[in-house]
């Protein structure tokens, strides 16, 4: 009955051997790989559409997906999105428009279509070439409110607390507007200042801005009629505020990277955090019973930052992670389904291993200055880095405990999970390149991207369908693939299919790739059927009938065989040694290598140039250098052999040799010869003349002494360098004594041989 009620409630694949071989008669020389991809650094490296790549290294469908919006007037970002009720409303740029999106409907609510770019509520257009009193002079000339318009931006909006929209109006009339009653009205306008970046409320309804050039800072009673300056720093923009209900007003600055703690009663600040980049684009502060009330959260980051070729995963290799109440996998998978286990699976990677380190933050390291952070910063003011990309980060938001960050320029919305450092690309669009506004509704997500401008619905629900296509998986050398599998959680009515490809190029894009195979479904290890290539790419394919589950999968391994390969003599160096009393050994050094890490033996033979056949120095060594006497041959030009043999890792069907040939040598044991010499007198001076001849060897140098064994004299050949195999030398003595003399010499050359000869002589006196 137990038996029973498991086999209902899941399936289990047994485990098998993964590597394959092209058959038995290649035995050991065939070398089998597996390759494993089970963390984030290397799934990153791949290509998501429709599925979430975690940083701890998981692969599940994403979230569905829905563009909502994309057909808008001369806009091409849309800054911020306001939900109320079933109303989305949506601020854009460069024109300025701000949108509302009601029952599949957009509708144009500033400015008004009655008006040609006008800023606020009021009569319909003038007659043509009446100037309103809404245009401006420059130069002496009428500027309509429709050339102005094209200045403005939105970037800042909320709701006050009434629930009625507040609209900042970013341009040459900077304005703080409420939309009521279908009427965009003006409720404040801040001196000097051009932008609004950023509309926050407090718990009573206080209205703060944030606003630039100038780096101010105001506040607005619930009503909109009292305004005060509350800061002004010396930022020259304040890009983001959050209040806390703590009375305090958190404000973020440009230029210096600077988080302000601002009271508001009475007007005064401190510096909370000085941060190394130069913008802080977002603040959030926490409140309410969670566990994290009370923590200010901010992104900081540089608007010249370009997007990094490699994914936060491959940048964050962090080993272990913080204990949480989050332990369970993210949104596990449901009961019912298949258990897939990788076979012969190593050791869970560090990243998943228990138990966990205490959420200690360690020292931040030096990171190149175009990346961006998280900033986590706590009641006593303690701050910690959450999450690095090199990205700029433009947005931010929290939904059931994670940080939402939204970035360019590749359109990708983190999750990041501040308790259990985990992170994932939760989103990546496939068109736009920023993703600058998030707003949470209740369990979904609307997104508002720029280039193109688009408002996109991530519902609470899985997508069912979506595909991971690996990076380029590198044999080697062409190879045979053998099995895929995968580690992974798939619930009933979920399945997950696998195409490969195979090609010999590094590059995915070449025209001589292999197509994709048909998908098929994994219930367990599946053998590849792309042709034999170095290169193998694979493709998985998570569907599920319903959004309420979704496949997981924790690793993939593939397989792959490479037939054995000849070993190959790299270099062969062949040098007479010099070391007193090894005169006329050679040191035979060689290096060798083996594609399939085979155990390589060597033998070494040597022949004269000229001769056909090879005479063996010694065979089945070892090491990489041998000694071999020279003066066991006659005199010649040699040529040595290294032949390396990878038999002790293969029968005597398969094994393979690779050879390599010296460069000629020299053996050279005979010293030079004397072919001709003359004595001659003059007084008590004798000259000598020698002629030297060797017939291998250059004559190196020749020494003299007179009456001795010990003081040796140099002297150079009569055309004064030492160059040739034949030299003459002429010795001419001083004045010597009346009597008999001997006059030795001794003939190097330049491989050590040396000769010896004495002349005597009869000097006869005056």
């Amino acid at each position: 009955m137990i038996q029973e009620c498991c086999r209902r409630n899941r399936r289990r694949i047994a485990a098998v051997v993964l590597f394959v071989v092209f058959s038995a008669s290649l035995g050991q020389a065939v070398t089998s790989k597996i390759t494993r991809h089970a963390s984030g650094k290397d799934l990153l490296a791949g290509k998501a559409d429709g599925v979430v790549v975690t940083s701890r290294g998981t692969i599940q469908l994403g979230r569905s997906a829905t563009v909502l919006a994309s057909e808008f007037e001369d806009v091409w970002s849309v800054n911020r999105i306001v939900v109320s009720g079933g109303t989305i409303f949506l601020g854009t740029s460069p024109n300025g428009h701000v949108y509302q999106y009601s029952l599949d409907k957009m509708t144009k609510i500033y400015p008004p279509e009655s008006r040609r770019g006008s800023a606020s509520s009021g009569p319909a257009e003038p007659p043509a070439g009446e100037a309103t009193k809404e245009d401006e002079k420059k130069d002496g000339q009428v500027v309509e409110a429709t050339e102005r318009l094209s200045n403005e931006h939105i970037f800042a909006m909320a709701l006050d607390v009434a629930g009625r929209l507040l609209v900042g109006i970013s341009g040459p009339k900077c304005r703080l507007c409420r939309y009521e009653a279908s009427k965009m009205e003006t409720i404040f306008e801040p001196d000097g200042a051009t932008y609004i970046f950023d509309i926050e409320t407090d718990n009573v309804g206080n209205i703060y801005l944030g606003t630039g050039p100038n780096g101010k800072v105001y506040v607005l009673d619930p009503s909109g009629k009292v305004a005060q300056l509350v800061y002004q720093a010396r930022d020259k923009n304040i890009l983001s505020v959050a209040a806390s209900r703590d009375g305090f007003v958190y404000a973020g600055g440009d230029t210096r990277g600077l988080i302000y703690k601002i009271n508001p009663r009475n007007k005064t600040a401190a510096v909370l955090y000085d941060s190394d980049e130069p913008e802080i684009s977002a603040l959030l502060a926490v409140d309410g019973l969670s566990t994290q009330a009370g923590v200010l959260y901010a992104t900081a980051t540089s608007a010249n930052v370009v997007e990094a070729e490699q994914k936060f995963a491959a940048q964050q290799n962090v080993s272990g992670r913080p204990e949480s109440r989050k332990d369970e996998d993210v949104r596990g998978a449901a009961e019912g389904g298949l258990r897939l286990k990788v076979a012969n699976s190593s050791p869970p990677p560090a990243s998943r291993a228990a138990p966990p380190a205490p959420p200690r933050p360690a020292p931040r390291p030096a990171k190149p200055g175009t990346a961006s952070y998280i900033y986590r910063i706590d009641k006593q003011g303690y701050v910690t880095e959450v999450f690095s990309e090199a990205a700029v980060f433009l947005c931010l938001t929290r939904q059931d405990g994670n940080l939402l960050v939204g970035s360019g320029n590749g359109g990708q919305l983190y999750s990041v999970d501040p308790e259990t450092e985990r992170h994932a690309i939760l989103y990546e669009d496939p068109r736009a390149a920023q993703i600058a506004a998030v707003t949470v509704s209740e369990q979904d997500l609307y997104l508002g991207t720029a280039n193109p401008a688009r408002l996109v619905l991530l519902s609470s629900n899985y997508a069912t369908r979506g595909t991971y296509q690996s990076d380029l998986i590198d044999a080697g050398q062409p190879a045979k693939w053998g099995k895929l599998q995968v580690d992974a959680d798939i619930p009933r009515g979920c399945k997950v299919l696998v195409a490969t490809r195979s090609g010999n190029v590094k590059d995915v894009n070449d025209p001589t790739f292999s197509e994709w195979t048909e998908p098929v479904e994994m219930t367990g290890p599946v053998q590849l059927r792309c042709p034999v290539g170095r290169f193998c790419q694979y493709k998985l394919i998570l569907e599920a009938d319903d959004g309420r589950k979704t496949p997981t999968i924790r690793e993939v391994a593939v397989a792959s065989t490479v037939p054995n390969l000849a070993p190959k003599v790299e270099s062969i160096d062949v040098a007479r040694l010099l070391t007193p009393g090894k005169e006329g050994v050679f040191k035979i050094g060689y290096k060798a290598a083996d594609e399939n890490d085979d155990k390589l033996i060597y033998r070494l033979d040597f022949r004269k140039l000229g001769r056909t056949n090879w005479i063996q120095i010694r065979d089945k060594v070892e090491t990489d250098n041998l000694e071999w006497d020279g003066k066991t041959v006659e005199d010649g030009r040699y040529e040595v052999r290294v032949t390396a043999s990878d038999e002790r890792s293969n029968t005597t069907a398969t094994k393979l040799t690779g050879r390599r040939i010296s460069d000629p040598i020299v053996v050279d044991n005979t010293p030079p010869v004397i072919r001709k010499y003359a004595i001659e007198k003059s007084g008590r001076t004798v000259t000598l003349k020698l002629e030297i001849t060797d017939e291998l060897s250059i004559i190196s140098r020749l020494e003299y002494t007179i009456d001795s064994n010990a003081e040796w004299k140099g002297t150079l050949p009569d055309d004064l360098v030492c160059d040739t195999t034949e030299e003459s030398f002429t010795l001419t003595t001083e004045e010597l004594e009346p009597g008999e003399h001997v006059i030795a010499v001794r003939i190097f050359d330049d491989v050590g041989n040396v000769t010896f000869r004495t002349f005597e002589v009869n000097v006869q006196g005056k």
